[in-house]
């Protein structure tokens, strides 16, 4: 099936339309698209100096909160308290050290310039949220993603000291818990999260997961502290 070409219209195909995960190209990275994008299925992944790439991959990588895989040494870790944990304290630091940090196996970053201006709008109004590990003061580890509902979709991490990464999420799927989430995105599998439990759905079973959490109130607003807005309406992305 050929790949649509975004306008300035703010629509997507079905995300089943794609049978290879590639669902459209071009666009734009402003909120609302980005916004109508996740409630869709569908997220942007592309290099620097190509087209806007849009994806739903069939099968999808998620991660049950309640299924993560804790190994003994990730345990000893936690349990040791080498690393302390934040939520929402240094979200540009943590993106620009995802966009930073070399991937074995990954010539170059899919984390363009455009698209760390675009995540961070989207952390300025409430819907994208960092994950920090510090050690001695220094960011050594975290992660960001965007929330909706009660879908948390997963979009980096990063590690700079040994297993800093895996405290972040396992503290990330612990708040999500006790706010009722049921599913991380992780989008495409790699070894890291399928080392901590992560399995890959089909398509339909990940979208129909994903209209149960729409349902849900979006917590919107700073993660660091208290509780954050519940916003029972759904993002407008304004």
């Amino acid at each position: 099936m050929p790949i649509a070409v975004l306008g300035r219209r703010l629509v997507f195909p079905p995300p089943e339309a794609s049978e290879d995960g590639v669902l459209a190209l071009g666009g734009d990275l402003s909120p609302a698209r980005l916004l109508l994008a996740y409630r869709s299925g569908i997220f942007p992944w592309y290099a620097e100096g190509l087209p806007i790439l849009w994806h739903s991959p069939d099968p999808r990588c998620v991660l049950r909160v309640d299924g993560l895989h804790v190994g003994r040494t990730l345990r000893r870790t936690i349990a040791k308290g080498l690393y302390a944990v934040s939520f929402d304290r240094a979200f540009d630091g943590v993106i620009t050290a995802c966009k930073m940090t070399p991937r074995p196996g990954q010539d170059g970053t899919w984390i363009t310039d455009e698209m760390v201006a675009a995540y961070g709008v989207l952390h300025r109004l409430g819907y994208a949220h960092s994950v920090e590990a510090w050690e001695g003061g220094e960011l050594v580890g975290g992660l960001y993603g965007v929330s909706l509902g009660t879908m948390f979709f997963g979009e980096s991490m990063f590690s700079w000291r040994p297993s800093a990464s895996k405290v972040a999420l396992v503290s990330l799927a612990r708040r999500l818990a006790e706010w009722g989430f049921k599913v991380i995105d992780a989008q495409v599998a790699n070894d890291n999260t399928m080392s901590m439990g992560a399995e890959e759905w089909p398509r339909e079973a990940f979208l129909r997961a994903l209209r149960e959490a729409l349902m849900q109130p979006t917590r919107r607003g700073s993660w660091d502290g208290g509780e954050p807005k519940l916003e029972t309406c759904g993002p407008s992305g304004a």
